[in-house]
């Protein structure tokens, strides 16, 4: 599957910027808030991030190889 680069940066600034800091952002306010499930919320926040930055870069693979 190959992806547009727009969905591609899209997805990537997602992966690696937005996902890592909800998560570390909802942690902290939760110790602070005693707000319920933190360390639930942010595996949560890791575990999509991850999925999603694979599935972009096995997209990037297989966009190079059939170039």
């Amino acid at each position: 599957m190959r992806l547009s680069d727009k969905v591609y940066d899209v997805l990537k600034w997602v992966a690696l910027i937005a996902l890592p800091a909800i998560g570390v952002l909802y942690k902290v306010i939760a110790e602070v808030w005693s707000l319920p499930a933190s360390n639930e919320v942010l595996a949560t926040c890791e575990a999509l991030a991850v999925c999603i930055g694979t599935l972009i870069g096995v997209s990037a693979a297989t966009g190079a190889k059939e170039e």
